[in-house]
C-alpha cells in the first residue's frame, strides 16, 4: 500500500509545532542582523537580504534554535492583478501602497523535517504583522502580498492559511525609475487580508479616519500629459526670466511648470516639499519639460535650493494667472457655478501677536460648487481683510447672476455696495450682534418661528425614559 502524501506529526515534531516562538529583530540587535543576513545569503535561493522601503525581520525559534526566518517590506509598484483584487485606481494605489506589504523572503532552515512548520510560522507572523507595522512606522498594514516561483515552490504553505493565487506575473523586475527588464522568472501573486474586510477599507473612496495620515504622508506625483505639458510650458514663457546668465541651470519655463503643478496637486509648503515633487516627476515629463540634462543622458529634477531662489523674486499676479488659465485649458470653463466665497486665511506658523512680525494672510474667491480659485489677494501691512477683499472684487470683474458668501466682518456700505452695484452681484452674510440695528431690522424680515414642541416626559410604550427630555428638566432646574 502506498504511504499517504499527508501525515499526521510524530510527537517530537509537534513538540517543536507547539513550542515555536517567533521573534522581531530589532534595527539595534546587530549581531542577530547579521546573523540572520548570513543565513539568507547562503541557504535562500535569492541569496540576498537585501530589502526596499518599511521592512521587519522576524526569526522563528524552538528551544533556542532558529528554525525559520522571514522578511517583510514595502510592496510592489505595479501588479494588475492586485490592483484588480483591491479594486484600485492608478491614484488610490499611488496614495494606499503603504498599506499593503510584501514577504519579501520566507526561509525554512535545514533541521529535522517538521511538517506543517512552514504555514504554523506564517500564521503566528501574520497574526502580529500588522501591529508590529503600527509601531514601527505608525501605521498598520491590511493587506500581505508575496510572489512564489513555481519553477521551484508550489506555494503550499501560503494555501493552507487562507492567501489566494492571483495568477503570475509578466516576470519583469525594475531596474530603473522608470524602467523595468524581462528576467523571464514569472512568480506566483498571493495575497491575503490581514483584518476582516481590509479589501472594502483600501478600495473605499475614503479610508477610516485612523488611516487617512497614511495617504496625507504620501507625495502628490503629476498626472498630465506630455501634451498638456508643452501647453503650460507656453504660458510659463509670459514671464520674462529675471535671472543672470550664469544662474539659469534649468529654465524658468521648467521650473515655473513645475510649480504650477505641484500647487494644483495640492503642494502648499514651500521649496522643499517641491523639490520632493520634482523627484517624482517621469523622465518623459522631465524631457518635455525640457530639464537639465545630465552626462549619463537622463534628465535631472530642480533640487530645493533652486526653488528657493526662484521663490524669492517670483511676481505672484503673473504665476496665479498662469495657474488659472492652465485650469481652465484642463478641465474647461465651468458655467453651472452660481455662488463664490470670499474668505481670509493666515499663513500656519505665523505669529500675529508679535508686534514686530508681519502675518502672512490672503483672501482668497472661491466658485461654488467646483472649488476652482478665481483669485488671490494679499493682505498689506498693517491693514485687514476689509479692503483686501474689495481689491479682490475689482479683480473679479463682472459677477453678475452670482451669489456672493462674505464673513460678518464684511457687513459695511461700501463693501456691499461694491458687490451689488458694481459687480452685480447679489450678497449673502451672517449679521451678529455687533450690528443690533441691522440685526433687529433683518429679524423682523423673517417670518415668526413656530415654538419648539418638546418631547413628552415619562416613558414612551416599550421605551424606556426620555432622555433627551430629563436632561432639559434638569437644565431647566
Amino acid at each position: 500500500m502506498a504511504s499517504s502524501r499527508f501525515r499526521i506529526p510524530a510527537l517530537s515534531e509537534q513538540h517543536v509545532l507547539d513550542n515555536v516562538q517567533l521573534h522581531l529583530l530589532a534595527p539595534a540587535d546587530t549581531l542577530l542582523r547579521e546573523r540572520f543576513r548570513e543565513l539568507m545569503e547562503q541557504h535562500h535561493y535569492l541569496k540576498s537580504d537585501t530589502l526596499v522601503g518599511e521592512q521587519l525581520r522576524y526569526v522563528a525559534e524552538v528551544d533556542g534554535r532558529w528554525v525559520a526566518l522571514l522578511s517583510w517590506s514595502a510592496a510592489a509598484n505595479h501588479l494588475k492583478d492586485r490592483e484588480q483584487w483591491l479594486g484600485w485606481n492608478i491614484s488610490q494605489r499611488r496614495r494606499r501602497l503603504a498599506l499593503v506589504a510584501n514577504n519579501s523572503r520566507y526561509l525554512i532552515l535545514a533541521g529535522p523535517d517538521c511538517p506543517n512548520l512552514a504555514s504554523r510560522v506564517l500564521a503566528l507572523c501574520c497574526d502580529r504583522l500588522a501591529d508590529d507595522w503600527q509601531q514601527a512606522y505608525g501605521h498598520p498594514v491590511l493587506v500581505a502580498e508575496s510572489f512564489v516561483d513555481s519553477q521551484l515552490f508550489r506555494g503550499t504553505c501560503y494555501k493552507a492559511q487562507g492567501w489566494k493565487l492571483l495568477g503570475e506575473t509578466q516576470g519583469s523586475g525594475r531596474s530603473r525609475q522608470d524602467y523595468y527588464t524581462a528576467h523571464g522568472r514569472p512568480k506566483q501573486l498571493w495575497v491575503r487580508e490581514l483584518r476582516p474586510k481590509a479589501r472594502a477599507e483600501l478600495s473605499a473612496q475614503q479610508l477610516p479616519a485612523d488611516l487617512q495620515h497614511v495617504e496625507d504622508a504620501v507625495i502628490p506625483r503629476c498626472d498630465a500629459t506630455v501634451s498638456e505639458l508643452r501647453q503650460l510650458m507656453v504660458l510659463c514663457r509670459q514671464i520674462p526670466d529675471w535671472r543672470a546668465k550664469k544662474g539659469r541651470d534649468y529654465p524658468l519655463h521648467c521650473l515655473l511648470a513645475i510649480m504650477v503643478m505641484a500647487t494644483l496637486s495640492g503642494i502648499v509648503r514651500g521649496q522643499r516639499d517641491l523639490a520632493a515633487f520634482a523627484a517624482k516627476l517621469t523622465q518623459f515629463q522631465l524631457r518635455a519639460l525640457g530639464s537639465y540634462r545630465k552626462r549619463s543622458g537622463g534628465r535631472d529634477y530642480p533640487k530645493e535650493t533652486t526653488f528657493q531662489r526662484i521663490l524669492a523674486k517670483l511676481d505672484a499676479e503673473a504665476f496665479e494667472r498662469i495657474l488659472i488659465e492652465w485650469e481652465i485649458q484642463r478641465a474647461g470653463q465651468v458655467t453651472d457655478d452660481d455662488q463664490i466665497a470670499i474668505d481670509g486665511k493666515a499663513q500656519r506658523g505665523s505669529t500675529p501677536h508679535v508686534a514686530d512680525e508681519q502675518k502672512a494672510q490672503l483672501v482668497s474667491a472661491q466658485s461654488q460648487p467646483s472649488g476652482r480659485v478665481l483669485g488671490t489677494v494679499a493682505v498689506e501691512h498693517k491693514s485687514n481683510e476689509i479692503p483686501a477683499a474689495r481689491k479682490l472684487l475689482e479683480k473679479l470683474g463682472p459677477l453678475d447672476g452670482k451669489l456672493l458668501m462674505l464673513d460678518a466682518l464684511h457687513t459695511c456700505q461700501q463693501t456691499l455696495r461694491q458687490a451689488h452695484q458694481e459687480n452685480g452681484a447679489d450678497f449673502l452674510i451672517p449679521v451678529k450682534g455687533n450690528h443690533p440695528e441691522l440685526e433687529a431690522r433683518a429679524a423682523a424680515c423673517l417670518p415668526d418661528r413656530p415654538p419648539a414642541v418638546l418631547p413628552p416626559l415619562g416613558r414612551t410604550p416599550g421605551h424606556g425614559p426620555a432622555a433627551g427630555a430629563v436632561r432639559y428638566r434638569r437644565k431647566r432646574g
